[in-house]
């Protein structure tokens, strides 16, 4: 082989390495770029006992307990250790935000509301209105049909008059056998 055919094929072959090196990299860019733009759905994650700053106004030092249970429901968590303790914790993740975590703690002396700690809770409305936050909502159609669009459809025939029973037996069979 002479050396003009030998550079010839080394510069051939350094040049496809480069090409399938470049179409590599193109490939995985493109494959990343699709991958940011298609991604699975995550679905909003909430656990445990949601405190409103409502409920929690409503506490008062010299409750019961059954009826502190009747206005936060039952603790998520009870200590064997600290029985007059308890704690409501409430987690909510979404995709995409900062997981919130609330915490609700209630302490009892003999069987009655002693003091609470809570941190910040949002009322009932805003933490109804952070769940709707950042969903994309279609605009729902209208659901009222014209004149015009009624005419359409037959008109519905009327239902038949239900048949007569037959009367009811004067008497009915003993339910247990007679004795004898």
């Amino acid at each position: 082989m002479s050396d003009s055919v030998r550079q010839a094929t080394r510069i051939s072959l350094l040049v496809v390495i480069c090409a399938t090196l470049a179409g590599c990299s193109g490939f995985e860019g493109a494959s990343l770029r699709m991958a940011s733009v298609v991604s699975p759905y995550r679905i909003d994650i909430v656990q445990g006992n949601f405190v409103s700053s409502e409920q929690v106004a409503q506490l008062k030092p010299g409750m019961e307990r059954q009826q502190v249970r009747d206005l936060l429901g039952t603790p998520l968590l009870q200590s064997v250790f600290h029985s007059d303790r308890w704690d409501y914790v409430f987690t909510f993740k979404r995709q995409g935000e900062e997981p919130q975590l609330r915490k609700v703690t209630v302490f009892f002396n003999g069987g009655v509301l002693a003091r609470f700690e809570a941190d910040a809770l949002p009322t009932e409305a805003e933490f109804v209105a952070s769940l709707g936050k950042g969903r994309k909502t279609a605009e729902a159609p209208m659901l009222e049909a014209t004149e015009e669009s009624l005419k359409q459809f037959p008109a519905a025939a009327k239902p038949a008059e239900p048949k007569a029973l037959p009367p009811l037996p004067a008497t009915y069979p003993p339910l247990e056998p007679s004795a004898p």
